[in-house]
């Protein structure tokens, strides 16, 4: 970690990671100390960061945890040679990390307008700001299903998914209110598995809905977020367009979201 006298940006707070856990040689995720200032919606990304020779370099991260929750979850992709994240995944609790001031985002809750079901279209670590979105009661006070939708290369990539749900149903506060409304769905894309297959594809083929025992996409009753790469984000996009889904924005809600911010 690059220690330096020099003083922090202001746009930035120096948070002192707490933990950090390696799912896979490529996925990680970390927890870091939240500022008692710090408020943000669910679903909203931040800019988080490290000193580097002096300088700080900053990348956009969903924030994973829920905005009750007293720390700050991050999850990581580790990039070959990334900038940041060659030494982000290098971190240990004590150390420091950069945190933006201002969260943002259009993966909201106000940027839908109401219905009855909603789908949470996500790959690799694009679950991120869903593993928010699913912590918060109010999605559930405001839609009568959940699912979330989590497609990755290979299985064990798919953990991290896994076991945030499973500890969600065994949530001491939260864990009967999304056992009757949280469904859950993963599929994979370059092994074998139960479910194989891209989003898009297993909602076109409908082994999504048949699976779920959920009917097809209707602009009528269902909301979509969707982060993932910018391919995955075209695909779904197109997939609910298809289905008479329009999109929508803070400033102008709609039937479904996505978010364009990266890691690297």
């Amino acid at each position: 970690m690059d220690i330096t006298d020099k003083p922090l940006p202001k746009s930035v707070t120096g948070e002192t990671v707490l933990s950090v856990k390696h799912h896979t040689d490529s996925l990680f995720s970390f927890k870091i100390t939240r500022p008692a200032s710090f408020r943000f919606r669910t679903g909203e990304f931040v800019m988080i960061g490290l000193m580097i020779d002096g300088k700080p370099l900053l990348r956009a991260y969903s924030i994973a945890s829920p905005a009750w929750d007293e720390t700050l979850e991050l999850y990581s992709i580790k990039v070959p040679n990334g900038p940041l994240t060659s030494r982000l995944q290098n971190i240990k609790p004590g150390d420091m990390v950069l945190l933006g001031k201002k969260p943002t985002g259009t993966l909201v809750l106000d940027a839908l307008v109401p219905g009855k079901r909603l789908y949470l279209m996500s790959t690799g670590t694009g679950i991120a700001p869903f593993a928010s979105v699913i912590r918060d009661p109010e999605t559930y006070d405001k839609f009568d299903e959940v699912v979330l939708i989590h497609s990755c290369r290979y299985k064990e990539e798919l953990v991290y998914g896994e076991e945030l749900v499973q500890d969600l149903y065994n949530h001491e506060f939260l864990g009967e209110l999304v056992s009757e409304k949280l469904k859950y769905y993963n599929s994979v894309t370059r092994e074998d598995f139960i479910r194989k297959g891209r989003i898009p594809e297993l909602f076109r083929s409908g082994k999504i809905t048949e699976d779920l025992g959920t009917p097809a996409l209707n602009p009528e009753t269902d909301r979509v977020m969707i982060c993932g790469s910018m391919e995955m984000l075209k695909s779904c996009a197109e997939l609910c367009e298809e289905a008479g889904l329009t999109e929508g924005a803070n400033s102008h809600p709609g039937e479904y979201v996505i978010e364009k911010a990266f890691v690297g």
